[in-house]
């Protein structure tokens, strides 16, 4: 009896874990929000554009949590290294991954990662903060991981010319745009998952 307990307990959680039609549908359409968001770019003399993408991995992340937010980015990210214009300024093909931008787009795996963990601390204020801690602790990764390929890159750039121009040009904007997305996407995940 024990044992048959255990095997339905086991084939209850492995069906959890498979990804529905539902699921690949919310992915798929949650990669097509980012290209429409990539989009909205002021370009720079430095070739690094101000975008609002942080906010659309944010929301990803927030809407589906990590494993399909992961999957939604992921899918973003292939379309954009196979040559589709999905990146910012209708730009694609892999070479934006390895140029002075790719650190930012590879950052985000791990800023949708962060932002898609749901807390169960078990302490409702607790579960609160760190839904937008750990968020924003993404968007602080993903912009380090940014700067140092930019500056990698870029030449006329030292690590720390980066990391001061970021300061002011793309991390306050960035955290904001990662709140906002945090507060927009919980009552949308509510409504897509009925939690």
């Amino acid at each position: 009896m024990n044992t048959a307990n255990t095997f339905q307990s086991k084939a209850s959680s492995a069906a959890k874990r498979r990804i529905s039609t539902k699921d690949l549908v919310l992915a798929g359409m949650f990669a097509a929000v980012l290209a429409v968001i990539s989009q909205i770019s002021i370009p720079l003399p430095t070739g690094v554009p101000i975008t609002i993408q942080i906010f659309g991995v944010a929301l990803i992340g927030t809407v589906l949590g990590w494993r399909l937010g992961l999957l939604a980015t992921f899918i973003y990210i292939l379309l954009g290294a196979v040559g589709l214009p999905v990146f910012s300024n209708f730009r694609g093909g892999f070479q934006f991954l390895l140029g002075l931008t790719g650190g930012y787009i590879w950052g985000w795996l791990i800023m949708v990662l962060l932002c898609g963990i749901r807390p169960k601390t078990g302490n409702k204020f607790l579960n609160t903060i760190l839904m937008f801690l750990l968020p924003i602790l993404g968007t602080l990764l993903d912009e380090t991981m940014g700067g140092l390929q930019w500056a990698a890159l870029s030449g006329d750039m030292s690590v720390l010319g980066v990391f001061s121009y970021s300061i002011v040009a793309f991390v306050p904007k960035d955290i904001i745009l990662t709140v906002i997305a945090v507060i927009t996407g919980i009552p949308i995940r509510k409504a897509v998952f009925r939690q």
